[in-house]
């Protein structure tokens, strides 16, 4: 299991999401910037900085 803490690349915010694989959360990610912060599309360092804060729990 992933985890990305949205806390991690966007301050202030304790979102989490998980998954299986680095696509599956990324998506998720995806998601919950769309839901929760209004951001429909996410621009390249964007996506770079939430892989990078992809972890194992």
């Amino acid at each position: 299991m992933l985890e990305l803490r949205c806390g991690d690349v966007v301050a202030g915010c304790d979102g989490v999401v998980r998954g299986e694989t680095h696509e599956e959360v990324l998506a998720r990610a995806a998601e919950h910037a769309e839901e929760v912060h209004g951001l429909i599309d996410l621009d390249a360092p964007t996506q770079r900085a939430l892989a990078s804060a992809i972890h194992t729990p």
